[in-house]
C-alpha cells in the first residue's frame, strides 16, 4: 500500500480563490458530458472561474463551439489531424485564441502555469499522460479519469505529492468520500484515522436483479441506457457490468490509503447516497444529493469552500425511501475481478484496465457478447502474472500487451455491427 497522504486534508488546502483573481481552468474532455458540467459551473462563477484552456478528441466543431462561448486562450485538440479546421475555425470567429493539437500539446497545457486548475476528464488510458503532468506542476487536479489511478495509481499519487499538487476527485462516490473525511484525519495527515471502512455505493445499473443466464442476450443499446446517468457509451456499458465500481475501489485504495478488505460496495438503486464512511466508534458519515456531477465540480473548483453549482436540494420526503443491497458477483463478476486485480498488485489493475477497454469496445462493436467481457478481462489476468511494474514505462508495457493479446483473440467485426471504435476518449459520466 502507498504511504499516506495521498491527497491534503481540508486545512491544507490552497485557500478559496480570490474573487479579484479568478482562478484560471484548464478542462481536459471539454466536449464531454463531464466538460460540460465543468463548463456550467464555471460560467456559474465569472469572478471565482475562468476557463483558460479547452481540449478535445476530435470534434473541432463541437470544441469550437466551445471556444465561441467560453472564450480560453487556448484550445487543443487531441487529432492532430484537427488542427488547420481549429485554427482556422477560431480565426473565422474572430478569437484570439491559440490553437494547439497533439497530446504532446495537451500535457504541455497541462504543466503551463497559465492555468492552476486542471479538470482531468478524458476517459481512459489516453487520460495518463496530461493527468502525470498537471500533478507533477502542482495544480489543483479535479480528477475524473479513473484509468490514471487504476494504471498508474502509485505513480499518480507520488508525482502529486513531489509537486505539491492537491488532488480532489470528482466521480461522485470518491468525491462523497473526500467530504466525508474531512477533519477526520490525524494530525500526519492520514486518511483512515478512526476509519473502520468506506462503503461505495453504485446504482447497480441498467440489468440490477438479472440473473447471469439472463444476460447472455443483453444488446448493447440495452448497455448504454443507464437509469439513473446519462453517461458515455464506455462508462455506461462499465456501469451495466459494474466494472465501473470495481475500478473505483482501485481508485479509492490510491486516493485514501486504504487496504481492499476495508474497501466495500453496496447496491443503492435511487443513486442519493454516494457513499459512507463508518468510523470505529461507531459513526457512519454520507453525503446525499441529487445524481448530478455538477456538485462534486463544484467542491472540487472551491473546496473548502461552497459555491453554488446550478443543483437544487435533494427532497427527501419526495423520494421516501433509501435502499441498499450486497452485489450480485455471480451476474456481474468484474467487481470481483477488480478487487482481484488490486490484491494481486503489480501490473494486475493496468491489465484489467486494458483488457476492459478493448473488450468493451469489441462489445460496443457487436463482435462479442456482454458476458464475453469479464470472461475476456479474466483471462487477460491471468495472463498477466510475473509482468514487470517497477516503472510507469513497464505498466504502459503490460497495457499495451493485454490490449494486443486481446485484440489478436477477437472476432472480426461483421457487416451489421458497427465498426467505428467507440468515442469513449473525451466523456465521463454527467447528470441527465
Amino acid at each position: 500500500m502507498s504511504p499516506m497522504p495521498q491527497f491534503p486534508a481540508a486545512d491544507a488546502l490552497p485557500a478559496p480563490v480570490n474573487a479579484a483573481a479568478p482562478a484560471r481552468v484548464a478542462v481536459f474532455g471539454a466536449t464531454g458530458s463531464i466538460g460540460a458540467s465543468a463548463l456550467d459551473v464555471i460560467a456559474r462563477h465569472p469572478d471565482r472561474l475562468q476557463a483558460h484552456a479547452l481540449a478535445a478528441g476530435s470534434n473541432v466543431a463541437a470544441l469550437l463551439d466551445l471556444c465561441r462561448l467560453h472564450r480560453p486562450a487556448h484550445a487543443a485538440i487531441a487529432d492532430p489531424a484537427g488542427y488547420t479546421a481549429l485554427r482556422d475555425g477560431l480565426r473565422a470567429a474572430g478569437l484570439d485564441t491559440e490553437a494547439h493539437a497533439g497530446m504532446d500539446a495537451i500535457d504541455a497545457l497541462a504543466a503551463d502555469t497559465g492555468s492552476d486548475t486542471v479538470v482531468a476528464a478524458i476517459v481512459g488510458a489516453a487520460g495518463l499522460s496530461s493527468t502525470l503532468a498537471a500533478a507533477r506542476a502542482g495544480k489543483r487536479l479535479l480528477l475524473a479519469n479513473k484509468e490514471s489511478l487504476v494504471l498508474a495509481g502509485e505513480l499518480l499519487m507520488a508525482a502529486a505529492r513531489a509537486g505539491g499538487a492537491t488532488i480532489v476527485p470528482i466521480d461522485s462516490e470518491h468525491n462523497a468520500v473526500f467530504q466525508c473525511l474531512a477533519g477526520h484525519r490525524l494530525a500526519d495527515g492520514r486518511a483512515d484515522a478512526g476509519v473502520r471502512r468506506i462503503v461505495l455505493t453504485a446504482s447497480g445499473g441498467p440489468f440490477r436483479g438479472r440473473s447471469r443466464a439472463q444476460l447472455a442476450a443483453v444488446t448493447p443499446a440495452e448497455a448504454v441506457a443507464h437509469p439513473k446517468w446519462s453517461m458515455g457509451p464506455k462508462i455506461s456499458v462499465d456501469s451495466a457490468t459494474l466494472m465501473n465500481k470495481g475500478l473505483e475501489v482501485i481508485e479509492a485504495h490510491h486516493l485514501f490509503g486504504l487496504p481492499a478488505d476495508r474497501i466495500e460496495v453496496l447496491v443503492h438503486p435511487q443513486s442519493l447516497v454516494h457513499s459512507l464512511v463508518d468510523f470505529v466508534d461507531g459513526s457512519m458519515l454520507a453525503q446525499l444529493g441529487l445524481p448530478d456531477m455538477r456538485t462534486a465540480l463544484a467542491v472540487g473548483f472551491a473546496w473548502p469552500a461552497r459555491v453554488d453549482s446550478g443543483v437544487g436540494p435533494l427532497d427527501l420526503l419526495q423520494h421516501g425511501r433509501l435502499d441498499f443491497e450486497a452485489p450480485d458477483l455471480d451476474a456481474f463478476p468484474c467487481l470481483r475481478l477488480a478487487y482481484a486485480a488490486l490484491c494481486t498488485g503489480g501490473a494486475a489493475p493496468a491489465v484489467l484496465n486494458a483488457a476492459n477497454e478493448m473488450a468493451v469496445s469489441a462489445f460496443l462493436q457487436g463482435r462479442i457478447g456482454f458476458l464475453d467481457i469479464p470472461a475476456r478481462v479474466e483471462d487477460a489476468l491471468a495472463a498477466a502474472d510475473g509482468m514487470p511494474a517497477a516503472s510507469l514505462d513497464d505498466l504502459l508495457a503490460a497495457d499495451a500487451a493485454a490490449r494486443r493479446r486481446l485484440a489478436a483473440s477477437l472476432p472480426a467485426a461483421d457487416a451489421s455491427s458497427d465498426p467505428r471504435p467507440i468515442p469513449a476518449r473525451t466523456h465521463t459520466e454527467t447528470p441527465p
